[in-house]
Order: structure tokens, then C-alpha cells, then sequence
């Protein structure tokens, strides 16, 4: 019996990285992860996806869909961040990087 890694698999049947297919699918499993945690910071303060909307000013089904990894923008992302009291470190290759959320004192 023959034993492939999850990578193989992957490749099999997604697509090999570098390929459009596994470009998107790599970038849903990323939003999906993100909407995961966004949810579990938003459960651990006690709060309902209505109330987390009223703070960020979006509608309930969007904090459903944000969760969920759908829709999911660095504006609003940025939002949710600064509603939840969190902060999120974002890097870009060859770049600075910098917090998201993270509130700005003039």
C-alpha cells in the first residue's frame, strides 16, 4: 500500500502550486482560517454576531459570511480587528511589515 502526502494529494487534485486552480483554493483555505479565528475571538468575548456587527457597523449576515471566509476585505477586516480589541501582523515579502488593527494615536 502506497502512502501520498497531504501536498500530493493536493497537487493531484487541486492543481501544483503556482496554478490558477491552487492559487484560489490555497487563498479560500487562508480566508476560511482567518474567519475561523474572527469567530472564535468573538465567542470568547461573549459576544453574538449581531452585536459584533453593531460595532463594526455591518449587518449580522455579514459577520456571518466574514466568519464563514467570504467577503472578507482588509478594510473590514481591519474593522472586526479594531471591534474584537485585536491586532493582526501582515507581511509582505521584501516589505515592512505592519499591524493590522492596531489604533493610531495622532
Amino acid at each position: 500500500m502506497k502512502f501520498y502526502t497531504l501536498e500530493e494529494m493536493t497537487d493531484k487534485h487541486i492543481g501544483e502550486r503556482g496554478t490558477v486552480e491552487r492559487e484560489e483554493f490555497d487563498a479560500a483555505v487562508e480566508a476560511a482560517l482567518i474567519g475561523a479565528s474572527i469567530k472564535e475571538a468573538r465567542k470568547s468575548l461573549n459576544l453574538t454576531q449581531k452585536e459584533l456587527g453593531e460595532r463594526v457597523g455591518v449587518l449580522t449576515a455579514q459577520i456571518s459570511k466574514i466568519e464563514s471566509g467570504r467577503n472578507l476585505t482588509i478594510s473590514t477586516l481591519v474593522r472586526v480587528l479594531r471591534a474584537l480589541g485585536l491586532t493582526a501582523d501582515f507581511a509582505i515579502d521584501g516589505l515592512k511589515p505592519i499591524r493590522l488593527g492596531a489604533t493610531h494615536k495622532a
